[in-house]
């Protein structure tokens, strides 16, 4: 019953997308057929959140007549966990995908006008299209409701698509990986990722919508704003809780390793930042349009990728996939749409190019285009590091791998200029800065950057990638503030308000602009904590015996005893140790190691003693009655790692949502201009 269910929740979805899918038929001629999109929009998320419950509840119910289930679920395994397994594997996930999509279409349609609309009918159009590639999927090659008519032990090893096939008598099930089932974040983790990565697609198809109907101009980039800065909030969540999840989890002491997956996400991410970069000079100055149809084109393609990355098995990664036929469906779509895209653009090249040229690169979009060019580098880099070792794999059938120092090696300049071409640019005046006007606003930054590097200095730090962290963030910091203090004293001298009062008043004037200066702020924090964290940290590989302690960055860590307990889903085998400084225990970690049911390893899970000053981090390798040998790590300012990425998507989810503040009387306030 749980199979048919979620089938014909498959089956109503994609006729909902298909219904999309015409709707667009009439739209040549001019004229849109609101009640199509209407019905289209809303079946599609009626069957979608039917499939997704009907997941739900074969999980929550133990049904292992479903082969997905019975591979990904088990008795054992905690709710939340049963939960979080219909998105552990591939099957799952596309669901998960195909409810996100469902909900952003209608979220689009919510926001259709009237039958004029044609702009927002073709976007509508187009998310069909996609919708019908994904719920095509799911009722085909990824059918997460086949239902299992061979086992082998727990493991369904044969299903069938039809619900009513015979069934083969499964009492228990394998259960999930189980690194995906030694945290809690994975029930939160690839949700809010997926609604970063799928949320892309609403930007992407209004971009087509406009070269398609050749409706060239601001419009699309307006009403792709809030989309994008949603998604990109989400995208951001979502990367920073997968490191956060990486770093409690896996016990190797970090949290980004440039894993193929990790850049999958990532890259969108670089272009889609770029993208809001650049449609607010499109927005502004009516420039960069060309431009801007590449990047979201881009970072639609580069999202498809990553799904394809994630779930083909081309790539050993602990958040891939195993080999299906999912990876040529893929493939090909992401061919489809890279080459269909970008010849629709080809063929309105000359009717979007025709937009203002830039006055002067001494300007704010100036330096807009310069942090475009800087991510869209970056991005590439990423890009030919990750694919680079699957080509040779694929054409030469060698074995190559590009580690972290290849990243690091580009990554780190191109980040700290990238930081530079943030502060600089929201301080320059549109069309042309004088070399005066830019030297009387970053004087002072300069200054104080200076000091935050000699500060440094005294402070003990010598490596010269965290010291010129420390001075480039310390001028942005200044840089912002001081601009925010000039725009307030403004405000003040022509008003009776405090200067907090003031400083308000141009926040609530230009709401979008100073969300995007928070991000940046929360930008300063991560790179400051990464300096700290990845530049000055310290690691040690020790053995302690029962009663014995070592010394480590200043603490004492005395092994006091081992423990063991039996959970519903694993057992844990830990060692407390105590950590104390001048004399005084402060705290205790306990790191463990976990053996889930069917699994002959042990599954680390580390200790984290956090502080203000840094993260002491402690992994067990062994652990013995009478001694435990631990792998070690001081993260200095570790916390600002975690505390600048949060800031970031709350400046997007800000700059998304606030409006310019209204006065008594319901008048919009007059905006304070932030290029003055």
């Amino acid at each position: 019953m749980t199979a048919l269910l979620g089938d014909v929740g498959l089956w109503v979805a994609l006729f909902g997308a298909l219904t999309l899918v015409a709707s667009g038929i009439p739209l040549s001629g001019g004229t849109m057929p609101v009640g199509w999109y209407r019905t289209g929009s809303r079946t599609m998320l009626a069957g979608s959140v039917l499939s997704m419950a009907a997941l739900q509840f074969g999980l929550l119910s133990n049904d292992f007549s479903i082969a997905y289930i019975a591979n990904n679920s088990a008795t054992t395994t905690p709710t939340i966990f049963k939960m979080a397994s219909a998105w552990a594997a591939l099957e799952g996930s596309i669901v998960l995908w195909g409810l996100v999509l469902a909900t952003f279409t209608y979220l689009v349609y919510r926001q259709l006008g009237d039958a004029s609309d044609l702009l927002g009918a073709g976007a509508l159009t187009v998310l069909g299209i996609v919708a019908v590639f994904f719920f095509g999927l799911m009722v085909t090659v990824a059918n997460p409701f086949a239902v299992c008519t061979e086992a082998f032990g727990t493991s369904c090893v044969a299903s069938s698509p039809w619900p009513w096939a015979a069934t083969a008598t499964l009492t228990e099930g394998r259960g999930p990986n189980p690194l995906l089932q030694n945290h809690f974040l994975m029930a939160v983790h690839p949700p809010i990722l997926y609604i970063g990565y799928v949320g892309l697609t609403a930007p992407f198809a209004f971009a087509i919508s406009a070269l398609a109907q050749r409706l060239p101009g601001i419009e699309w980039a307006q009403r792709t704003k809030q989309w994008t800065l949603i998604s990109w909030s989400a995208l951001t969540t979502g990367i920073l809780l997968g490191g956060w999840w990486s770093y409690e989890v896996l016990g190797w002491g970090g949290y980004w390793a440039w894993d193929p997956v990790e850049n999958a996400s990532f890259m969108p991410w670089l272009l889609a930042t770029a993208f809001i970069h650049s449609s607010f000079v499109q927005i502004r100055r009516g420039m960069l349009q060309s431009w801007n149809f590449v990047l979201v084109i881009a970072t639609f393609s580069l999202t498809i990728l990553g799904t394809f990355l994630t779930r083909s098995g081309s790539i050993t990664s602990v958040h891939s996939f195993t080999q299906s036929a999912i990876g040529p469906a893929l493939l090909a779509f992401l061919a489809i749409v890279v080459i269909g895209s970008f010849a629709l653009f080809a063929t309105r090249a000359q009717l979007v190019a025709s937009s203002p040229r830039l006055e002067s690169f001494s300007s704010r979009e100036g330096a807009f285009l310069a942090n475009n060019l800087l991510l869209t580098v970056f991005g590439f880099v990423v890009l030919i590091g990750t694919l680079f070792p699957i080509f040779v794999d694929a054409f030469a059938g060698r074995t190559v791998a590009i580690s972290a120092p290849f990243f690091n090696r580009f990554a780190v300049p191109l980040s700290l200029t990238l930081i530079l071409a943030m502060g600089v640019g929201p301080i320059m005046p549109y069309r042309v800065a004088k070399p005066s006007l830019v030297w009387e606003r970053i004087r002072t930054p300069i200054q104080v950057g200076l000091a935050s590097g000699a500060l440094a200095v005294l402070v003990g730090v010598r490596a010269p990638w965290p010291l010129l962290t420390f001075t480039v963030t310390g001028f942005v910091a200044a840089a912002i503030i001081r601009h925010l203090y000039f725009q307030a004293v403004r405000v003040r001298s022509k008003t009776e308000l405090t200067l907090g009062e003031a400083a308000l008043r141009v926040i609530q004037g230009d709401p979008g602009f100073w969300g995007g200066q928070l991000s940046h702020l929360g930008v300063l924090v991560i790179a400051v904590g990464i300096a700290g964290s990845s530049g000055l940290a310290t690691a040690d590989t020790t053995t302690i015996a029962v009663g014995d302690s070592i010394s480590f960055s200043g603490y004492t860590i005395e092994y006091r005893a081992p423990f063991s307990r039996s959970e519903p889903n694993r057992d844990v085998l830990g060692a407390r140790l105590f950590v104390s400084q001048n004399g005084q225990t402060i705290d205790a970690v306990e790191p463990r190691l976990n053996r889930f049911a069917g699994v002959n390893q042990f599954i680390p899970t580390p200790g984290v003693m956090s502080r203000l000053s840094g993260d002491l981090y402690v992994s067990a390798v062994d652990i013995q009655a009478d001694s435990v040998t631990v792998d070690l790590w001081w993260f200095p300012l570790q916390w600002m790692v975690w505390l600048g990425g949060l800031v970031i998507a709350i400046g997007g989810v800000w700059s998304a949502t606030m409006r310019v503040a209204r006065p008594a009387g319901g008048r919009t306030a007059e905006p304070v201009r932030t290029d003055a």
